[in-house]
């Protein structure tokens, strides 16, 4: 059975090198992540998204984990201020907590995906009851879009989402991550993993969530002005 995983990548061999600018380590944790998702991981995972084949000047961002009072509604608004369309997805308790901020992203042409109801982790959780989870999600959450939380989804729970959500789903992974949830980098370093890492038809991955909120509010606005002064657009998944 495989497994997947970003946000723990066991990647030992490559940081003893220390020639992969792509990957970051999260002190104190034990854990390093990809930044850049690498060409073999898409090879060996190839029926998910990693991103969109294009040769237009095109970036997906993605919000992972909302609707947050907080950070979403500031999302929107910056996003308001280019025209830019993104993806949400949205752990379904949220969903079901702040309604109309869940409504707000659908009433502005946004497009959203379902995260499970209570952000668990496929690995740490019996097939049966993650898929009951992502189906709990789905009665909220009108899509066939689905993230796996933290990237971690067994290949059982990944054949059978259909039978879940009731639709042909779609497994969205990313090709760049941004590292907002890593409190041990300073935003700039998240700025620069976004700017640097991000091309035509990147699915960029950011969190709308009470932990990533400040990093959020200095590098979303940033990082949508410097594109677009690179003449990208921003879409929808």
């Amino acid at each position: 059975m495989l497994f997947l995983s970003f946000e723990a990548m066991e990647v030992k061999q490559a940081e003893k090198q220390n020639r992969n600018p792509w990957i970051m380590r999260v002190l104190g944790m034990g854990k390093t992540y990809f930044v850049k998702t690498p060409w073999w991981l898409r090879k060996i995972y190839p029926s998910y998204i990693w991103r969109i084949k294009t040769d237009k000047k095109i970036l997906y961002l993605s919000f992972d984990d909302g609707p947050h009072p907080q950070a979403t509604p500031f999302i929107l608004d910056e996003l308001k201020k280019y025209h830019a369309k993104a993806t949400f997805f949205c752990v379904g308790k949220n969903v079901v907590t702040y309604p109309d901020i869940y409504k707000r992203i659908l009433q502005e042409g946004h497009r959203v995906g379902n995260h499970t109801y209570d952000h668990l982790n496929g690995w740490q959780t019996q097939n049966e009851i993650y898929l009951q989870n992502v189906a709990k999600a789905a009665k909220h959450i009108e899509s066939n879009l689905f993230r796996p939380c933290y990237g971690k989804i067994t290949s059982y729970q990944a054949k059978n989402l259909n039978s879940a959500i009731k639709k042909q789903s779609k497994v969205i992974m990313w090709d760049v991550l941004s590292g907002d949830f890593d409190m041990t980098i300073k935003s700039e370093r998240v700025l620069k993993n976004v700017t640097t890492r991000s091309g035509s038809g990147s699915i960029i991955v950011f969190h709308d969530n009470e932990k990533t909120f400040a990093t959020i509010q200095y590098v979303l606005p940033k990082v949508l002005d410097h594109f677009s002064q690179k003449g990208y657009l921003f879409e929808k998944l």
